[in-house]
């Protein structure tokens, strides 16, 4: 009996995991692999300290990663807590770097499904096993704050790699391998030998973001691994360092499963200097996917042919606030996805439809103004401990985005300042910016505005609020989209409208969940269905568009 292969043996290891999470793909209903809360108890009494302590070992030093490298190292991350980490990583030489992907391609393709998922699965079971370490190279390279560096950059990611796995396997595993085919002709029948082998399209290019490098990245990363194709991560240049985590334990993996580490590598580079063009274009790429801004995601769109491309970009994520069961529950939970990570997140809302003529609420009908003055308050008081205003605001991960906010206080009446963080010493922060403006003025509030920014958008009545908001969301793009109601016609319309937006719905959120948040395994991340982004995470067509099958037929 033949043994099984190092990777196969990795599968057999995993198998119980993927099956779990093929399950609850199917289900939708709520599992994680990975538990999300940083606890000794979980992960080991000394694992928050050991984290700590690996990532300092690592500050200005040259990062330890054995792939090819040309020219002097490159790297200058600053933390926006005030951190110069100091890092250097190898420089890559673009046409060195795809030679060497394609190379290691070729037996990676070859290798049995249960390989290449038992390779995938091990890898993150490592990334879990290092979530600390990673969790500080988030918060240090994004400004998140360490419990959501912990949580979105760390079992959260997991959990979308994990799911990337889990339908790959699933649309792998689609096809029987082999088959006998016999079609009766006549007196005789016709009878051949089919095979399906599942190609892949070929280098996948992998272009990372400044404020989700491993939950953005994850996904396409695992999704390529499990079909076959060798992959490239280009990283934001503020955001090396997790994904340069990342690739060491991949390559790592990939050696003592008996592959080519070259199967993955990383591709750092800097603002002056950027390769993400250059390297979008390279023939030899055949899939790109990418987070972040709406003007590259067009230049993508508009120039790579010859690979198939995947976005995720930006929109305006809509609010409608069109009534109330409980005033006070609904702008505390306003408040939190306001200030979340500074509004810094793809799901964050940015405008709030308001009818002129107020809303009825469980403390009585409420103006325009009272109810903006209320979220407004809330803001005030879900961040007036400076501790726990750290912890939910975390640090402003780019300068720009704090020229932005003083570039909006101008596009309406000011509801509720911007300002730093009290006691967050050098940090980069800033808090929610509240603007009121009129419906019609779409100029300022029909672009994305990253960052701490809101705008409270006066409507004649509840209906224009939900028309606007639903239309904005299909002509500029929305990644979410809340209602609040309490008249369940209302909720129907908004719920037609908003799906044919594509524009996924959260419908009187009041309590512990919060329109930002996109659970693994439950919740597709972005429609491809309006202009904020035309993949899903993580769909059957996210991962199946990553290879083909070809038939091979044989007379018996």
């Amino acid at each position: 009996m033949l043994q099984p292969t190092p990777a196969e043996a990795l599968f057999e290891r995993h198998r119980a995991a993927l099956e779990r999470a093929v399950e609850a793909l199917r289900s939708r209903s709520y599992w994680s692999a990975y538990p999300e809360l940083p606890s000794g108890k979980i992960y080991g009494e000394t694992a928050k300290a050991d984290g700590e302590a690996a990532f300092r070992a690592l500050l200005g030093a040259p990062f330890p990663l054995d792939q090819a490298s040309h020219g002097a190292p490159i790297g200058a991350e600053v933390s926006p807590w005030g951190l110069t980490l100091g890092i250097t990583y190898p420089r890559p030489d673009l046409d060195a770097l795809t030679a060497a992907a394609r190379r290691a391609a070729d037996t990676w393709a070859e290798a049995s499904a249960e390989a290449r998922v038992g390779v995938a699965l091990e890898i993150l079971a490592r990334l879990n096993r290092d979530s600390f370490l990673l969790a500080n190279a988030v918060m240090h390279t994004t400004g998140q704050a360490f419990v959501m560096a912990f949580q979105a950059g760390g079992p959260h990611a997991q959990d979308r790699g994990l799911e990337a796995v889990a339908m790959a396997w699933a649309e792998l595993t689609r096809l029987p391998h082999a088959a006998r085919w016999e079609k009766p002709a006549g007196k005789t029948t016709l009878v051949l030998n089919k095979e399906w082998l599942a190609i892949p399209r070929g280098i996948a290019l992998i272009i990372g973001c400044g404020t989700f490098p491993t939950w953005n990245a994850y996904p396409a990363l695992f999704a390529s691994l499990a079909v076959g194709n060798a992959v490239i991560i280009k990283p934001h240049p503020n955001a090396i360092l997790p994904l340069a985590l990342t690739v060491r334990t991949a390559r790592a993996v990939l050696r003592e499963a008996g592959f080519d580490p070259d199967v993955v590598q990383l591709a750092p580079d800097t603002p002056e200097a950027p390769i993400a063009q250059r390297l979008a274009l390279h023939p030899a790429i055949g899939t790109v996917d990418f987070t972040g801004s709406p003007s590259f995601a067009r230049w993508l769109e508009q120039n790579v042919r010859h690979a198939r491309l995947f976005t995720e970009a930006a929109g305006v994520n809509p609010v409608v606030i069109a009534g109330a069961h409980d005033l006070r529950a609904m702008c505390a939970n306003l408040a939190f996805s306001l200030s979340l990570y500074s509004g810094q997140m793809c799901t964050a809302p940015q405008n709030l439809f308001i009818p002129a003529e107020g809303i009825e609420t469980n403390e009585g009908r409420k103006s325009f103004d009272e109810v903006a003055r209320n979220i407004a308050a809330a803001i005030d008081s879900l961040i007036a401990d400076p501790a726990r205003a750290q912890a939910v605001c975390g640090a402003i991960a780019s300068p720009a985005t704090l020229e932005r906010v003083a570039d909006c206080r101008r596009l309406g009446t000011i509801v509720r300042d911007s300002a730093p963080l009290p006691e967050a010493g050098n940090a980069r922060t800033a808090t929610p910016l509240l603007v009121a403006v009129d419906a019609e003025n779409e100029a300022a509030y029909g672009e994305e505005r990253f960052g701490p920014i809101a705008f409270l958008v006066r409507c004649r009545n509840a209906e224009e609020a939900l028309a606007r908001a639903a239309r904005m969301a299909a002509e500029r793009g929305a990644i979410t989209a809340a209602v609040y109601a309490t008249d369940e016609g209302f909720i129907a319309r908004a719920k037609r409208a908003f799906a044919r937006a594509g524009a996924p719905l959260a419908i009187n959120l009041t309590g512990e969940v919060f329109v930002n948040q996109s659970a693994a395994f439950s919740d597709l991340h972005v429609s491809g269905l309006n202009p904020a982004g035309n993949a899903t995470l993580t769909d059957a067509t996210f991962v199946a568009d990553r290879f083909r099958f070809v038939t091979i037929k044989r007379a018996a």
